[in-house]
């Protein structure tokens, strides 16, 4: 799966998906500082799924109804990074078919997938 992960997800992370295999852009590694809209028009233009920590991606994909390839919010708030890296790399292996065009939010116990409607 390609991936792009903003800069507030840890690189232990970006490190475990990439030993999953999948193909992963990293805004640290590209264009750190950059703005939301850019970062989903990188998202979109490399056809990658943005794995985020930031709530603010709901409003400009729900609210201001910009197009995205998808969306996966991060709300692991307060454990580990090698317990974060491990669910993420979980929900995505379990969900892989339902991610691309949906907007998906994984918490310590839930996995939720809203379709984004385009």
């Amino acid at each position: 799966m390609n991936l792009l992960a903003d800069e507030n997800i840890k690189q232990a992370i970006v490190k475990r998906l990439r030993l999953d295999g999948h193909v992963v852009w990293y805004v640290v590694e590209m264009e750190p500082g950059v703005s939301d809209d850019v970062v989903l028009d990188l998202a979109n233009r490399e056809g990658a799924l943005l794995l985020t920590a930031d709530k603010d991606f709901g409003e400009l994909v729900f609210r201001l109804g910009r197009v995205a390839s998808g969306v996966i919010l991060v709300r692991l708030t307060g454990l580990s990074d090698p317990s974060k890296a491990t669910i993420i790399s979980e929900a995505i292996a379990e969900h892989s078919d339902e991610l691309p065009g949906a907007f998906t939010v994984i918490t310590p116990t839930t996995v939720r997938i809203r379709s984004i409607s385009i």
